[in-house]
């Protein structure tokens, strides 16, 4: 029995035309759209910042007011900003007709600790996001004590003292942070804070050890301080009961 072999048929050569005509089109269309004045870059919305500005991110991310919305790469934009050591994580996307939203997750200065050459900010985990020489008005304690030489912005500090001290920090809410003008190393494992009052009041929170407890102790009494009708010379953590003393 002689086998029947049944011919495919062949591909239409105008269907294949038609389909190149197509997606040429379609090439065109979308490169037309890129360039419409209404896709370009008319503003940077920035969410999730407390430091950095529009204009940072604007120089630190190579982004232009006015160059084509969809030229810009966020992926590339994200990288760059990345490399800034204030960012700690950012999200960048489009949003049509003519807006970059960008959303940051900042490193937040906790801390100013003194150096060889002048005056480092760190944030909790001791990455030194800015240096200088000259002292400025501070609004985070400053830690002192430490012997820190020779590290510039974007190193780690990793004096175990001041890691620690960092630790401690971390653990009070923004207004106690506020409260404290100085950290001071004043013997090995022995630490005193200042207020940031008229008159500076001791905190001895003593060795590095305890720490929750002595945040919570550190917190009520910077709470109080304020209210307090007696003068207090300087309040001890160090023990398990807290000492207080009073001005004589």
């Amino acid at each position: 029995m002689a086998e029947i072999i049944k011919k495919q048929p062949r591909r239409s050569g105008k269907r294949l035309i038609k389909g190149i005509i197509f997606l040429l089109l379609c090439g065109v269309i979308l490169g037309m759209l890129v360039y419409l004045p209404i896709f370009t870059l008319k503003e940077v919305k920035l969410t999730g910042s407390t430091y950095l500005t529009v204009d940072d991110i604007l120089k630190v991310g190579d982004i232009y007011i006015n160059e084509p919305l969809f030229k810009l790469e966020t992926d590339k934009v994200a990288g760059r900003l990345l490399n800034d050591v204030r960012i700690e994580d950012v999200t960048v996307r489009r949003s049509l007709p003519h807006t970059l939203e960008v959303i940051v997750v900042e490193r937040m200065p906790i801390a100013t600790v003194v150096c060889n050459y002048g005056y480092l900010d760190i944030d909790k985990h001791g990455k030194i996001l800015d240096s200088y020489k000259n002292l400025r008005e501070m609004k985070i304690p400053m830690i002192t004590g430490a012997l820190i030489k020779d590290l510039y912005i974007g190193d780690d500090v990793e004096d175990e003292h001041v890691q620690k001290i960092l630790d401690f920090l971390e653990l009070l809410d923004a207004a106690s942070l506020n409260k404290i003008s100085e950290v001071a190393i004043v013997a090995e494992n022995y630490v005193v804070a200042y207020t940031a009052t008229e008159r500076p009041v001791q905190i001895r929170i003593g060795a590095l050890e305890r720490l929750d407890e002595k945040a919570k102790l550190t917190e009520d009494f910077l709470r109080d301080i304020d209210t307090n009708p007696n003068a207090v010379e300087y309040v001890d953590f160090n023990y398990t009961a807290p000492f207080i003393k009073l001005y004589q």
